[in-house]
Formats: C-alpha cells, sequence, structure tokens
C-alpha cells in the first residue's frame, strides 16, 4: 500500500473538513475524535464536495441535501445518499498525515 502525505495535522482543526487532491483525487481530511479520517470528496447523491458540510458524530454531511456519511465507512445514514463513497486508509507519522488511495471500502 502507498501511502503520500495529505497534509500536516497541525493543518487540521477538529470537525473542519479539509479538501486536498490526491492524484487527481479528491480527498476530503478530517480530524474528529481523536481520530484523523479521509474519505472521499464528492458526494455520491448530488456531485457536491464533501468537505463543504459539516462534521458531527463521525459524519460527514453534504450541505445541498443533507446526506451523511460515516467517516469510518462511507456509508450513508440517510436518504437521499444511497450509495457509499470511498473511504482511505490513513496513517500519521509525527505532522504528516499520510494518505493512500487504496480503498478500505
Amino acid at each position: 500500500m502507498t501511502f503520500q502525505r495529505a497534509c500536516g495535522l497541525s493543518e487540521l482543526t477538529e470537525d473542519t473538513p479539509l479538501r486536498v487532491e490526491l492524484d487527481g483525487t479528491p480527498v476530503s481530511v478530517v480530524r474528529t475524535e481523536g481520530e484523523v479520517f479521509a474519505i472521499h470528496d464528492i458526494c455520491s447523491h448530488a456531485n457536491v464536495s464533501l468537505s463543504e458540510g459539516e462534521v458531527e458524530d463521525c459524519q460527514i454531511e453534504c450541505w445541498l441535501h443533507g446526506s451523511a456519511f460515516d467517516l469510518r465507512t462511507g456509508k450513508p445514514s440517510g436518504l437521499p445518499a444511497t450509495r457509499p463513497v470511498p473511504v482511505y486508509p490513513v496513517k500519521i507519522e509525527g505532522d504528516d498525515v499520510l494518505v493512500s488511495l487504496t480503498q478500505e471500502s
């Protein structure tokens, strides 16, 4: 599994998504509940950026229609989204947040 630097841990604010692009793939990196997650940044329902939404209870909410996705699994917790979005493995090395575009789900 190949990891690449997405951002610095110090760049992340609790419960505030940060959009990064890795090899042309939009990724939302989120620090919440003592962990860091990486999830595909495009909503599976409306094709808009999830990083513009809010984070609560380990979920990221799409700002357009309110679908929320579990940051651990990418699964939607309610309508209108019915399809999950990919989540990616994360490693922390010092201040570096490393992400692998190999999907966990």
